[in-house]
């Protein structure tokens, strides 16, 4: 190589020298910077200065405030108030109420019942000792009564079957019936033993249901003849109030009220004596009862026969 080539060659440098000493210089720069990359990752709350924390102060206990009292909570209910609060105010529905009245009139129907028995019990229950044996002859004579009915008409029966002339038997057994029930429907008058009964009203507080109580006790008693104060007293006999008096099937009749009653006089005065029956009860209306046994009553106050307007008879 020439000295001029030399000389150039310095000049221009040897290029893999340029290349590592280039290397070199990029190394030193990224170590260079690599440290303030670092640095900048970091998070500000290091960089920050640590600063220690303040205490609190202490506090005195004989000079802090009382602490206010917590409110009372609310009171718990007992469980007849829940009951009052879910009851009122009420909250029914038209079906409810309905209800509710008809549970109430079926309630005060039983009420008034047991009362009835109750009254009827109490009367027995108090009873005197011959009373209750009174009480217990009559519905022995009833029973007796009954059976001497049922024994008549069994005879009856027999007769007719056993009699040789059996058309006359039957009339002369038409004949007697046709007079018995003439006796009943008062179209006949009629004689026998029996009781004359007489209520002086002077307070004016007798009924017409009172006297109609008096007539249904004779009739259960056996009484066959019934006359008030002139009025033939039948099935079908009705009374009224009217006015200061009674009106028996439309006949007004005042006090003092006479019944002439055929019948067993043995039966019928104890039916009106006894405990809580028809003397008992005019007697607490301030009215005076009298009753005299005979052995003949005549009650002839007679009833004009009525047809009856649909009714006929089924015998051929």
């Amino acid at each position: 190589m020439s000295e001029h080539d030399e000389k150039r060659a310095e000049e221009q440098g040897d290029p893999r020298e340029e290349r590592q000493q280039g290397r070199v210089e990029s190394g030193n720069r990224l170590r260079k910077e690599l440290p303030q990359e670092v640095s900048a990752s970091v998070p500000a709350a290091q960089d920050a200065p640590k600063t220690d924390p303040k205490p609190e102060p202490e506090t005195d206990p004989r000079t802090d405030p009382e602490p206010e009292p917590e409110a009372d909570p609310e009171p718990r209910l007992t469980g007849r108030q829940r009951l009052v609060q879910g009851l009122w105010p009420p909250r029914v529905s038209r079906a409810q109420l309905i209800v509710a009245v008809l549970l109430f009139g079926l309630g005060f129907g039983l009420a008034v019942q047991v009362a009835s028995n109750s009254d009827s019990d109490s009367a027995l229950r108090g009873a005197r000792q011959e009373d209750l044996v009174r009480i217990l002859d009559e519905l022995d004579d009833r029973t007796q009564r009954l059976e001497d009915e049922k024994q008549g008409l069994e005879k009856q029966r027999d007769e007719l079957e056993n009699s040789s002339d059996q058309a006359e038997e039957a009339r002369k057994q038409t004949i007697e019936k046709e007079r018995q029930l003439g006796i009943l429907a008062g179209t006949v008058a009629a004689q026998g033993p029996g009781i004359t009964m007489t209520i002086e009203d002077t307070k004016g507080t007798v009924e017409a249901d009172m006297l109609l109580d008096a007539i249904q006790e004779l009739r259960a008693a056996g009484a066959e003849a019934i006359q008030v104060n002139g009025v033939r007293v039948v099935a079908g006999t009705y009374l009224t109030d009217s006015g200061k008096g009674v009106s028996v099937d439309g006949n007004k009749i005042n006090a003092p009220y006479r019944f002439k009653v055929i019948g067993k006089p043995q039966d019928l005065e104890p039916a009106l004596n006894i405990p809580g029956g028809v003397v008992q009860t005019l007697e607490k209306e301030q009215a005076t009862v009298t009753i005299e046994r005979s052995t003949k009553i005549v009650v002839d106050a007679l009833r004009a026969a009525k047809r009856p307007d649909y009714a006929r008879s089924s015998s051929q």
